[in-house]
This record gives structure tokens, C-alpha cells and sequence, in this order.
């Protein structure tokens, strides 16, 4: 007579295959686990790692060497945070120019070089305002947001400006990082001609500042990014600890402490902006990657070619478009101002 299996062995087996099965199983779920875990608590130590940055403090620069200027110090948007800036004025202004530096920068943000353009800027009737976002400079505050928490600041510098210059508009020249701070500034507010049921749709805050997009009437930006977050991402990818991991994290980690959900589409909005807008970047950009801009650029033209200024600097990298290209970069911005903004325009 043959041997065989009996029915109580056969559950045995199969219980023992089951119990494997539960055991792998609940292994395999306890590294995903783990390694969520883990993720997570990379993700949140490099946002505070990144938004607690040191502030980049304003170099002594000689009085001689600064053309006469005010201190101003005044409150951002939320109102709770003191910014510190200078403001420069001509006899007979035209438009005030409104420096929105780069995260980690501060009002002068390519150093005291820069003093070259504000004086051409002065001497040809433009006024001039430049200020340290928060926690950066002079000014207060204990974060930096990449431009989701920036955007409030250059609210309050044109509502500073708005009090203290007898021009009725400004240029916003927003560099780096302080591109999302103009655009996401320039979106927070109405258009102009909106009803007053149109205008229930904006807070009290925002209507009680007294001016509308109508009153930002063209914008500069240096190195601007295809998406907000572009901003971020490469600084986790090159400077914190398996940061190719947690470069698409760390952004939308950054959003959710400044309270914005959804990262903003720059090159859409830049595209469509319906005021004068100048646009300048190195060529060998590979922080944001110069085909990106001018990607950008292509856009830009296609839309709004008659109100479009641009210029790539051969050999610039990131933000370094000013120093390697110091001339033509100062004739692309004064090309640009004096086509656009000019006496009795």
C-alpha cells in the first residue's frame, strides 16, 4: 500500500506556507514602513535646515559711494514682520524700481558693484527702492520661503513706496527666488475695472491697500524658473543628505509651512503677464538650465513679443549674469526702462 498525504497534513503544509506568507508579508511592509519613515524625517529636517538659513547681512558699504538715499523701515503684508531698505530718489521721477532679491541675499544683492546701475537708474529718472526681505539683511524674521512667504514683503515695499514716492507705479526687478515673490505679489491682487461684487471675492487686507495690478506696470526678472519650486530643488539635490531623493519633497514640505498648497507655474504666468517685462539670464545656467529659460523666453515672445525685452550672457551661470556680463546686462535693463518707461508716456 502506497504512502500519501493525509488530510491533516495537508493543512499542516498549507498553514505553514500561510504562516510564511503573513510573515514576508508583514517583513516586507515593516522596511516600506521604515523607509517611509525615513523619508519623512529627511524631508522635514531639510525644509528647517533650509528655511532657517543665516541671514546674508548687508556689506559696510562707504558713504561716498552711495548716491544720497532714506532709510525706511516698514511692515510687510502680514504685519508682523519689520523690513529694513533704502530708497533713492530723483528730482523728477518717472516710475520707482523695486529690488526683490534672491533667498539668501540680501538688498544689494550683487554687492556694492551694483551701486553702477542704481546711480544710472537715478540719473535717468527712475527712483529707486531696495530692501532686505525677511530674515535676510537688516530686516526681521526668523524663516525664509523661497517666495511663498516673500510675496507678502513686496506687497508691503510697494505700499511703503506707494506713501513715500510721488510716482503712481512701479517696476518690479525680481531676481531669483524674488520671481515667485513678484508674480505671486502681482497675482494676490485685482485687476483693475472689477465691480464691487468682483471685489468681495479679495480680502480686506488686500483691498486696503489702495492699489490694484494696474499699479505694477512692467517687471525685470533675472534667472527666472519654469515652476516655483525649481528654486528649491536643486539646492536639496546639491547641499543636503540624499537630496536626490528628497529634492521633490522638501519644496512641497516648504509650501505646506508657509500655508500655499500649490506651487506656482512661473513660465504661464510670465508668459501671459500683460505689462512691459524684461528678461535676463546666464547662458550656462545649470541651476535652472538656461534651455529652460529660454524656453520661457520662446513663450514670452510668441505671446507678448511687443512688450518683451530679453538678453542670455554667454558664459554666466546662475545669478552670475551681472558680473560676467556687467555691461550688457546694464544696457538690456536700460533698453528696457527706456523703451517702455519714459516722460510723458
Amino acid at each position: 500500500m502506497s504512502k500519501g498525504f493525509s488530510g491533516v497534513d495537508f493543512e499542516n503544509k498549507i498553514a505553514h506556507r500561510g504562516n510564511r506568507f503573513i510573515v514576508r508579508s508583514a517583513l516586507f511592509l515593516s522596511i516600506i514602513a521604515v523607509i517611509l519613515v525615513f523619508g519623512i524625517v529627511l524631508t522635514v529636517v531639510s525644509s528647517n535646515h533650509l528655511m532657517n538659513i543665516e541671514p546674508s547681512k548687508v556689506s559696510n558699504v562707504p558713504s561716498n559711494i552711495l548716491p544720497s538715499y532714506s532709510t525706511c523701515s516698514f511692515e510687510s503684508f502680514d504685519e508682523q514682520t519689520t523690513l529694513s531698505g533704502w530708497f533713492f530718489k530723483c528730482e523728477d521721477p518717472i516710475t520707482t524700481i523695486i529690488v526683490v532679491h534672491n533667498s539668501g541675499s540680501n538688498r544689494l544683492p550683487f554687492g556694492v558693484n551694483m551701486i553702477d546701475m542704481v546711480e544710472l537708474w537715478l540719473e535717468n529718472d527712475y527712483n529707486v527702492f531696495m530692501f532686505d526681505l525677511r530674515n535676510s539683511g537688516d530686516s526681521e524674521g526668523d524663516i525664509t520661503g523661497y517666495g511663498y512667504l516673500e510675496w507678502q514683503d513686496v506687497l508691503g515695499a510697494i505700499a511703503q513706496v506707494k506713501m513715500i514716492s510721488v510716482t503712481t507705479d512701479v517696476v518690479l526687478y525680481g531676481i531669483g527666488s524674488g520671481t515667485t515673490a513678484c508674480v505671486m505679489a502681482y497675482d494676490q491682487l485685482p485687476p483693475p475695472g472689477l465691480t464691487e461684487a468682483e471685489l468681495n471675492n479679495y480680502s480686506d487686507d488686500i483691498i486696503s491697500l489702495g492699489f490694484d495690478q494696474s499699479y505694477i506696470k512692467g517687471m525685470i526678472f533675472d534667472s527666472p524658473a519654469k515652476n516655483s519650486d525649481d528654486y528649491i530643488s536643486p539646492v536639496v539635490r546639491q547641499n543636503e543628505f540624499l537630496g536626490v531623493i528628497t529634492a521633490n519633497l522638501v519644496p512641497y514640505a516648504i509650501r505646506v509651512s508657509t500655508g500655499v498648497s500649490d506651487s506656482v507655474n512661473l513660465a504661464a504666468e510670465i508668459s501671459r503677464l500683460p505689462v512691459p517685462i524684461c528678461i535676463i539670464y546666464g547662458g550656462h545656467d545649470t541651476f535652472i538650465g538656461a534651455e529652460k529659460i529660454s524656453q520661457i523666453v520662446d513663450e514670452r515672445n510668441r505671446l507678448n513679443s511687443s512688450i518683451t525685452v530679453y538678453q542670455m550672457i554667454p558664459g554666466a551661470g546662475y545669478l552670475e549674469s551681472f558680473n560676467v556680463g556687467h555691461d550688457m546686462y546694464i544696457d538690456t535693463v536700460m533698453r528696457y526702462l527706456q523703451s517702455y518707461f519714459i516722460k510723458g508716456q
